[in-house]
This record gives structure tokens, C-alpha cells and sequence, in this order.
């Protein structure tokens, strides 16, 4: 009894509190913001701007000082002079709607049981009220690829944008990729069970990739004979050999990294992406001559290896980017969702070990977006694209000065309240009248 009462006030606690905040209506009125310098996301700025939405879109962007826009009696116009306007963040790789709370089982939806699961698709357990979801908008992050874990191949992705009554209305691309986590080369024993734990050669490695190299033939043959009756695993797999779909090969090592390209090209897989991507920096020819991105892992996070440098982590985006590698930031790992609001963040330290704060901007925008395969509309403040944008007191890559005014999804002006801005503004008032 004690035991039921304990979970129906868990239950209690999650369905209680702060509730969602409603999905902004569809735009009505054009909106122009004015004044405000403008992050394009391509390296480019525009000290003072003029951007014009209509329809979700942006009809105009403007530099002010040069072009001077005829405005109609209908258009709302949002003075941003001395702020700034950036795309909206994009955060790749990631469970967010898929766990709310991780000690309760009944809202953890980021696996299923096997090993070979391509067909799982994480987008139709994506929860568009979840709390941690709504907390990532005040820090411009406006959308994500959705992503399942586990297993050797732990399901497909798919981009949603995070304001939204339901997975249908989030959805930006559906299933864009296939994740698939590489075996790694090497192993170490189970120091808790007395074993050794130094780190030796996994001698199941060529066992496990043989594994993989089976099920990829047999999706092939599949492909290509008459698909019946319908193997839903094979089915699901097609997508990588006609390009509607990549491949995520999440993998960290340099010999994994080079393993996996030699998987991919060898399975004539059309398109791959590097996710995590540890050792990529000492593998970036490979990577440039085989045109592969790199989801860059977790920038706030300490060097691997003994004899790596103690920034390594903070400068490895400048070394791919440097050799030309097409990167963008994820952030799996321990706490990923509660930390996914950090992006910036992240973004922010790679300027402070080398890079420029448009080539950091570009690691969350337009890069992450080209990956995704959703550049089309988003990424970049351009004429046609979509009008999912952000305007922030300061630089939003600082935490100090990361402050929204405005955030809009597709032109509709989204709230930027969530449960943590409610909790503060309580608590405020709280010390104020203490005062």
C-alpha cells in the first residue's frame, strides 16, 4: 500500500504544478523587427537590420543603413535597437520528449528492447508537453532531432520544432536518419566484479561488426527484390541507399571512426554522419575526403585520454572546422536533457578557445541544420526561409547577456514562460516583500 501511494503521488507530481503553455496561434499580421543587429548564421552580420515576416516566413531582411523599407498601416513592428537577432538553435541528437523524469519508468520512452530496431521510431513518443521541452525555448534552442537509444541499432530520428499541441504539429522532417552505435575496439574489464580493468583489445569487435555487415547485406537483398512479405527492419533501412535517409554512426575512437566510413562506403551508404565524435580531430583527412560531418560531442566535458590536452574538449571544434570538416554540437551523455539548454553555452567556450563568434554561431545554426538535411528552411536568416528566429537583450552565447525578449516558430510568437520562469518570478516577489 505504501508502496501505490508513493507512485500515485508521483504521478500526482508530474501532472500537477505549472502546466504547458499553449501553442502560439498561426501569424496573422505581418511583423517587421527593426534596429536590432542580425546574426544571419552563415558568418554573416548586419549591424543594423529590418527583418520583415509574413506568413511564417521571412519576406525581407534588410540592412537598414542602405535600405529603407516602405512599411503598410498592418504590420506590427517590434523595435529590437541595441538587441540581437539570431536563428533559431538547433539541437541535434537528443531525448528531449522522450524522458521527463527518469525515476519514473512510465515516462521514459527513449528505447525498446533489441538489438537491431531500425524500424523504432522516436517521433511518435515525443511528448510536446513536456516541461523540460518548454524549458529550452528562453534559451533560443527552437528545435531538435529527436533521437532513441540503445541497441546496436536503436531506431530512427526524426526534427520537430518545440512548440506544438502534438508530434504531428511538431514534426520539421520525418525520420531523417538511422542511428546505428559502433562497436568499440576496445574494452575493459568489470573493476566491481575483480576484474581487469585495463583497457585491452574487445576480442568480439570483428564478431560484432560482422553482425552489422549481415544485416546490412540482407536489407539490400531485400531492397532490391521484391519486398514481400514486408520485413518491417529491412523496410524501415531503405532509406540509406537511395539517400532519403543518413546514416548516425555514433562512435568516438579514431580506429571506430575510420572503421565506420570504411563500413559505410563499403555498404554503399549515401550519406553519414560522425555523432560523438572524440577522436574525429585525428582522422579530419578521412573525414574531408569523405565529405562526413561530425555531431561534436559535449564541449563542457573533461579529455579522455591521459595524454590529451586539458582543453581538448573546448578547442576540438576549431581543429575540424580548421581542417574543413562540416561540424555542429550535440550533447549526449549524463543529465543530456536537463543540460540540453546549455547549447550556447557550449558554443560560447569554443569561441574562447578559437574560433570566431559567428563561426561558434554557425555550430548551432546553419551547420546543424545542413546536417539535418532542414537547411532548406531553417538554420539561416534568409529571404523564404522560415521565420523561426529569437531576439535577445545581448549575446546569446554568453549566459550573461543570453536574455529573450522575443521568440518566434514559423512566424508564430511563442511564449517564453515554462515552469522555471514561474518558479522565479514566485520566489522574487517571496524576497522582495521580505525586504
Amino acid at each position: 500500500m505504501k508502496y501505490f501511494t508513493i507512485i500515485l503521488a508521483l504521478i500526482f507530481c508530474t501532472t500537477s504544478g505549472f502546466g504547458q503553455q499553449t501553442p502560439a496561434p498561426k501569424q496573422k499580421n505581418p511583423i517587421a523587427i527593426i534596429g536590432a543587429v542580425a546574426h544571419i548564421g552563415n558568418g554573416e552580420v548586419i549591424k543594423n537590420s529590418t527583418i520583415v515576416i509574413s506568413d511564417g516566413k521571412i519576406a525581407n531582411i534588410v540592412n537598414a543603413d542602405e535600405v529603407q523599407l516602405r512599411l503598410s498601416s498592418d504590420v506590427q513592428v517590434v523595435n529590437a535597437t541595441g538587441k540581437h537577432v539570431y536563428p533559431g538553435f538547433i539541437i541535434p541528437n537528443t531525448t528531449l520528449g522522450l524522458v521527463e523524469i527518469d525515476a519514473v519508468r512510465a515516462t521514459d520512452d527513449k528505447s525498446e528492447i533489441g538489438g537491431l530496431i531500425p524500424h523504432v521510431r522516436s517521433l511518435i513518443a515525443y511528448n510536446t508537453e513536456s516541461k523540460i521541452v518548454e524549458s529550452m525555448r528562453p534559451n533560443g534552442i527552437l528545435l531538435g532531432q529527436i533521437t532513441p537509444r540503445s541497441g546496436r541499432i536503436s531506431g530512427t530520428s526524426s526534427v520537430v520544432q518545440f512548440d506544438a499541441w502534438n508530434w504531428e504539429d511538431a514534426t520539421v522532417k520525418t525520420d531523417d536518419g538511422i542511428h546505428l552505435n559502433w562497436p568499440s575496439p576496445f574494452t575493459r574489464g568489470r573493476w566491481w566484479l575483480g576484474e581487469d580493468a585495463s583497457i585491452k583489445l574487445n576480442p568480439n569487435y570483428q564478431e560484432q561488426i560482422a553482425e552489422i555487415v549481415s544485416f546490412f547485406n540482407g536489407t539490400k537483398a531485400y531492397s532490391e527484390g521484391s519486398q514481400s512479405p514486408t520485413n518491417l527492419t529491412y523496410n524501415a533501412t531503405k532509406g540509406l541507399f537511395d539517400g532519403t535517409k543518413k546514416l548516425y554512426i555514433h562512435v568516438n575512437d579514431e580506429k571506430g571512426i575510420a572503421d565506420a566510413i570504411g563500413f559505410a562506403k563499403d555498404n554503399q551508404v549515401k550519406s553519414m554522419v560522425i555523432v560523438g565524435g572524440e577522436e574525429a580531430h585525428k582522422v579530419t583527412e578521412l573525414l574531408k575526403q569523405n565529405d562526413v560531418p561530425v555531431l561534436l560531442a559535449r564541449v563542457h566535458s573533461l579529455p579522455d585520454g591521459d595524454d590529451d590536452d586539458y582543453d581538448l574538449p573546448y578547442k576540438r571544434a576549431k581543429l575540424l572546422v580548421d581542417a574543413g570538416v562540416l561540424v555542429a554540437l550535440e550533447n549526449s551523455g549524463d543529465m543530456e536533457r536537463m543540460n540540453a539548454r546549455n547549447l550556447p553555452f557550449y558554443a560560447g567556450t569554443t569561441v574562447a578557445h578559437g574560433l570566431t563568434k559567428e563561426q561558434a554561431l554557425q555550430l548551432i545554426t546553419s551547420n546543424a541544420a545542413k546536417i539535418l538535411g532542414i537547411d532548406k528552411d531553417y538554420g539561416t536568416l534568409e529571404t523564404g526561409k522560415s521565420a523561426t528566429l529569437f531576439i535577445s537583450e545581448g549575446d546569446a552565447l554568453d549566459m550573461k547577456t543570453n536574455q529573450l525578449t522575443h521568440a518566434f516558430i514559423d512566424g508564430r510568437s511563442i511564449s517564453l514562460e515554462t515552469h522555471q520562469t514561474e518558479l522565479w518570478h514566485r520566489y522574487e516577489e517571496k524576497y522582495k516583500t521580505q525586504q
